[in-house]
């Protein structure tokens, strides 16, 4: 009877307890976001586990929001762990649930990128993972990158996966050239525009992070084959926080950089100071076969040796502040100030058939070019009171002035295999260029049921630009126009665009539906002098309206594994300088002359990725498909009186599909490296109008990352790039191989460090090409000596540095822990 009665209590026990867990209508929600990013992180896993029997309850995922809801909750004391693969655990320990408990709303919960990389994250460098890919948008984390130290933009782009830098700072994406750079979102007006010039004129210090984003979605701009976003710094750390660098190295190569922020209650003040001096060494020939030769010159060898000095200056300031606990004002400003001054020795010799001198010439080219830039951005941000709901807004305003100045001093040695006397013929180059541009956009973000996101938003961008070229003849009486080289080109560029964008999820798989309209048009007015040295002016119109839909497909499989497809339409428009007619006859033999005539190219892309992750080994494969019809390249012209016109033509066709395959390994404790191959097949069509047959070929690319750490606070990186010959309509690129190295050491106290760094090792890095047409044979080599030792001097101040938090220790620990929610 008493044991009859003992099974009847603890029945009557077990009854409660099942009803209490049953009846209990608590819920626990939150927000899952990257910590560096803040961007939402869907699929995470959000499981509810007992804190005394490790047993877990229940268990969900983020949607595509990054939002979770567990409900029907049991009491009990519980530890909420959040888990995705390339983050640290994230764990809320003692939530108490009882019968009179209410809802818990978690906020925001931030993940810290750990040491292995995952399904979003597909690439680590050194302790965080300095490659993050969400949505399609690979963000690189320059910090991590030890080879740039004291670099520019071009040499923080040159370790960055799928893109490669050339000998002559042209910047490609999986081997096209047509991507577009941003800084901060928008396009610049630095050095005028030219993105080379841009890359080279943003210190690497300057610069917070680098998005490439193969295929946009609608709520980028539509133009270019695939976009890179330079993102400067702006720092956001609680307290008075600020760090300084000072590095010098071979070749007269100096820099420094000194940031400074102040966050406290409602506002963030921050500025960002960096300087670059330094000087540039390069190196190349061109030799051009005549295969129809009009006169007695056969053959036109060059060299042109030259030295470069850049003195670059960059400064970003800018507050923001809380008007209201919903609403945040931002103001910034910007200033670019460059100063170039170069020497160049040509050298030139033309041959008849039998390799006999007919002529031979040395011309000294003399260049200065200084310009400075200014920005100034107010952005505004609105939050309402459903979660979510958000509203955005941003007006800038650019100028940029410039000047480019020439000298060219031909001396005439050879006529005809007889010696000639010294014959000068001075000849200058005055273009002075300025632009100004506005942009003005608006984006609105409406959360939509439970997992969907709707999103519209407008933008325009006017950029108006003068670009005058002015000749000079010297004499022994004076200056005298030169009315063939002197010309003036005005142009007003305009963009209007909205957009509309919808991503939702069903159980593991997501979706994202887009749609572009785009009104744009250039006008532009060409003037020039006739042969009677009357002014008369050219109209240039090049219109371009269209929609541009996009869509992004992904399916989360089992086993840490994810597969995803996305679709873009896009547009690349004829850049200023490419439609403006004014003739570049810095090179005697090879002038380069702009086409009203060109037309945009309309771009087709897909892409298929499959990504997978194992406990040490992250992998990405993406097999791509890109089609560019109306594909502008440039075109050399027939030889007239030894003197070829390189200009940029429309042509019909062009397909690239590749395979681009991305792996990181933690190989040991403290090593770690990721590698990255790209593989394409190039097939361009044929163009008989400039003498060139349909032509295919294959080529790839690769990088390897290796970092080490080593005991005694020393990290080690090295990185080596390989770019195998390439064939481009007219061109067939050859070969070309870099490899860069560096050393840091953490000084004791993690305030101060010195990081030692040598760039392209062996002096081999370079841009070279075959040309050939019916009418013309060209081997081109350019070779800038960027071989060059660097050592870095780092100090970090204020609340967010020191060793009191002992980072390293940190690291090991595999949870990120959060405040109570007791």
């Amino acid at each position: 009877m008493k044991l009859l009665k003992m099974k009847i209590t603890a029945a009557l026990i077990l009854m409660i307890t099942v009803a209490a867990y049953g009846q209990n209508s608590t819920k626990i929600t939150g927000t899952v976001k990257d910590s560096f990013t803040h961007e939402n992180i869907p699929f995470a896993t959000a499981s509810l586990v007992d804190q005394h029997t490790k047993t877990t309850i229940k268990g969900v995922q983020t949607d595509i929001n990054g939002n979770f809801v567990l409900e029907n909750l049991p009491a009990g004391t519980f530890t909420l762990r959040i888990v995705y693969v390339g983050y640290e655990y994230l764990l809320k320990e003692n939530i108490i649930i009882g019968p009179a408990t209410g809802n818990f709303n978690l906020g925001n919960l931030l993940m810290e990128p750990s040491k292995n990389t995952s399904l979003k994250e597909v690439m680590v460098t050194g302790k965080r993972a300095a490659l993050q890919n969400i949505d399609g948008k690979k963000i690189f984390s320059v910090n991590q990158s030890l080879v740039s130290k004291g670099g520019s933009a071009a040499d923080l782009l040159q370790n960055v996966p799928t893109l490669q830098i050339d000998g002559n700072g042209n910047v490609s994406l999986r081997g096209s050239t047509g991507v577009k750079v941003l800084v901060d979102g928008k396009p610049s007006v630095i050095a005028n525009g030219d993105i080379t010039q841009i890359l080279q004129s943003i210190p690497a210090s300057s610069i917070e992070s680098i998005e490439v984003i193969a295929n946009p979605s609608a709520k980028y701009d539509a133009n270019g084959e695939g976009i890179i976003n330079i993102i400067l710094k702006k720092n956001s750390k609680p307290g008075f926080n600020g760090s300084v660098e000072l590095g010098g190295g071979t070749r007269d190569n100096y820099n420094g950089s000194a940031n400074l922020s102040y966050q406290s209650g409602k506002g963030n003040l921050y500025g960002n100071y960096s300087v670059k001096n330094g000087n540039t060494y390069s190196n190349g020939f061109q030799y051009m076969t005549f295969l129809k030769p009009t006169d007695s010159v056969r053959y036109s060898n060059e060299t042109f040796p030259s030295v470069t000095r850049n003195k670059i200056q960059f400064l970003k300031a800018g507050i923001d502040y809380s008007l209201t606990p919903k609403s945040i004002l931002g103001i910034s400003g910007s200033l670019n100030l460059r100063n170039t001054h170069r020497d160049e020795v040509l050298s030139i010799d033309n041959l008849a058939a039998n390799s006999l001198p007919v002529q031979s010439s040395t011309r000294n080219n003399t260049t200065n070019n200084n310009g400075n830039s200014y920005e100034l951005d107010v952005d505004y941000s609105q939050h309402f009171k459903k979660p979510k709901e958000e509203l955005t807004f941003n007006f800038s305003y650019a100028y940029g002035n410039f000047r480019n100045f020439q000298e060219y001093q031909t001396h005439l040695i050879n006529v005809n295999g007889q010696k000639s006397l010294p014959l000068d013929t001075p000849l200058i180059s005055d273009i002075r260029n300025n632009a100004t541009n506005y942009n003005i956009q608006a984006d609105y973000v409406l959360p939509v049921g439970k997992t969907g996101q709707f999103a519209a938003g407008y933008r325009s961008q006017i950029t108006l630009g003068n670009n005058n070229q002015y000749a000079y003849g010297v004499t022994g009486t004076g200056v005298v126009p030169v009315y063939d080289f002197t010309s003036f080109f005005s142009s007003n560029n305009q963009v209007h665009a909205v957009y509309l964008n919808y991503k939702d999820q069903i159980a593991d798989f997501s979706y994202q539906l887009g749609l572009r309209a785009e009104d744009s048009h250039l006008n532009a007015t060409f003037r020039s002098y006739d042969a009677n040295n009357s002014l008369f002016a050219d109209p240039v119109k090049v219109p371009s309206k269209g929609l541009y839909p996009s869509v992004l497909l992904t399916e989360k499989l089992e086993n840490n594994s994810q597969l995803q497809f996305t679709f873009t339409n896009r547009v690349s428009r004829p850049t200023a300088r490419e439609l403006n007619s004014a003739t570049d006859f810095s090179d005697p033999v090879n002038y380069e002359r702009g086409n009203p005539a060109l037309r945009p190219e309309s771009i087709n892309a897909l892409e298929l990725d499959y990504n997978k992750s194992w406990e040490n080994i992250s992998f990405t494969s993406g097999i791509y498909y890109n089609q560019i019809n109306n594909v502008i390249k440039h075109i050399e012209s027939d030889p007239v009186d030894g003197v070829v016109i390189t200009t940029a033509q429309n042509l019909k066709r062009s397909t690239t599909t590749g395979l681009e395959l991305i792996g990181h390994f933690d190989v040991v404790k403290g090593w770690d490296f990721t590698a990255n191959t790209n593989i394409y097949e190039r097939d361009n069509d044929a163009a008989p109008q400039f003498g060139i047959a349909r032509n295919t070929g294959v080529s790839w690319n690769a990088n390897v990352t290796s970092n080490v750490s080593l005991p005694e606070r020393i990290s080690l990186q090295i990185r080596a790039d390989y770019r195998a010959p390439d064939m481009i309509v007219q061109d067939k690129n050859r070969a070309a191989f870099g490899m860069d190295a560096a050393a840091k050491y953490d000084l004791p106290g993690n305030r101060a460090s010195l990081t030692f760094n040598a760039n392209d090792i062996f002096n081999s890095r370079k841009w070279a090409f075959l040309r050939s047409s019916d009418d013309l044979l060209l081997d081109f080599e350019r070779r800038t000596v960027g071989s060059r030792a660097t050592l870095t001097f780092s100090y970090r101040f204020g609340t967010g540095a020191g060793s009191s938090k002992q980072p390293r220790k940190k690291e090991v620990r595999p949870d990120k822990r959060i405040d109570d929610a007791s």
